[in-house]
């Protein structure tokens, strides 16, 4: 009696399948005639099914649609981007422009407020490296220190520049991404980066840092000091955006490259009614919508998005149906989309 298909079977299968359903067309099968005449030992009957993750593939912060949702949520107050920042002081500059050439200047305004609002990555944590290259006995105890050494080879990546360290034990290993960071950072300086993060970083100051409403400038910060796939700078923006969460102050974060991130990281984890009732409290309608599609993007699994696709469902009413499936805080944004309904019929009757 045949058993179940062998792991090692599998991808063979996976190959056959085509050729397995034609040959069923043609009426031959597991138990059909081969040329000899003689009938073919029966197989068992391998349903070839795509993976479910082919299936339902999420998709990724950088997709073309994601962007959009997020850009959108984001806004663009141009006070708010190009507001005055500590520096310098000097005497102001006045010009005399004709209509035109407001415009323009205007246009230009707009655009260099869209690059300035352009997203940080999003990136999984880096896996860490413990590769041993060689253990030399014969050296152990002759140094006191690790030795690092660095290719210093000016045109190499530097993802890709070799660096290793010699213990005082006499083993050889690949550097650490920590170690790896302080090198580069020492042979080729980035502006706004030091060798050894600043203690603001650590867990025990963010607290005072968040009671300031610092949001932004920690993570500005956070993006000069550390590699957005680095241990750190996710748990930086992990602890400002669920400090951000708890407080509802989503609104330090809007109009800034921030958002998006901040938005994406509360849809996957599926903490988005502060920021709902936050964006339905400021008439931000269009961006309640954008949010709920983005959620439904990230969790096509869930009730809301089934009755949503099903009903072709837009604007409040889609906000309705989310909220009544998929809301911890019912009560108060039923509160709050009743607060906007009754609004928008006083200025409509006015």
């Amino acid at each position: 009696m045949p058993g179940a298909p062998s792991p090692l079977f599998l991808p063979f299968a996976e190959r056959a399948c085509g050729a397995a359903r034609v040959a069923e067309e043609e009426g031959s099968g597991p138990g059909a005639v081969m040329g000899g005449g003689r009938a073919a030992r029966s197989l068992p009957l391998i349903v070839c099914d795509p993976p479910a993750e082919k299936r339902e593939a999420k998709p990724a912060f950088t997709d073309e649609a994601v962007q959009d949702l997020l850009y959108r949520m984001t806004g663009l107050n141009l006070q708010k981007v190009f507001r005055p920042v500590r520096q310098e002081l000097k005497p102001p500059k006045y010009r005399l422009l004709t209509e035109a050439q407001l415009q323009e200047a205007t246009r230009k305004a707009v655009e260099e407020a869209k690059e300035k609002l352009r997203m940080p990555p999003v990136l999984d944590e880096r896996e860490p490296i413990d590769d041993v290259l060689a253990d030399d006995k014969v050296l152990e105890g002759t140094e006191t220190a690790k030795y690092v050494f660095t290719d210093l080879t000016y045109a190499t990546p530097h993802r890709e520049r070799f660096i290793v360290v010699r213990e005082p034990n006499g083993v050889l290993r690949k550097a650490t991404w920590e170690e790896r960071d302080r090198m580069i950072q020492i042979f080729f300086p980035k502006e706004g980066r030091r060798v050894i993060p600043p203690v603001l970083f650590k867990d025990e100051h963010l607290g005072t840092v968040f009671q300031q409403d610092r949001h932004e400038d920690i993570l500005n910060m956070c993006i000069a000091q550390f590699e957005p796939d680095s241990a750190d700078y996710i748990r930086v923006h992990h602890r400002t955006y669920d400090d951000i969460e708890k407080h509802a102050k989503y609104d330090l974060l809007r109009s800034t490259r921030h958002f998006g991130g901040m938005v994406w990281y509360l849809v996957n984890r599926k903490k988005t009614d502060g920021l709902l009732i936050d964006m339905i409290n400021r008439d931000l309608l269009d961006d309640a919508t954008s949010l709920i599609t983005l959620y439904h993007m990230l969790h096509p699994e869930c009730q809301s998005a089934k009755e949503a696709k099903e009903g072709k469902l837009h604007g409040i009413d889609l906000i309705k149906v989310f909220v009544k499936t998929e809301s911890q805080k019912e009560g108060y944004i039923q509160l709050a989309l009743q607060a906007y309904q009754e609004a928008m019929a006083t200025s409509t009757a006015s």
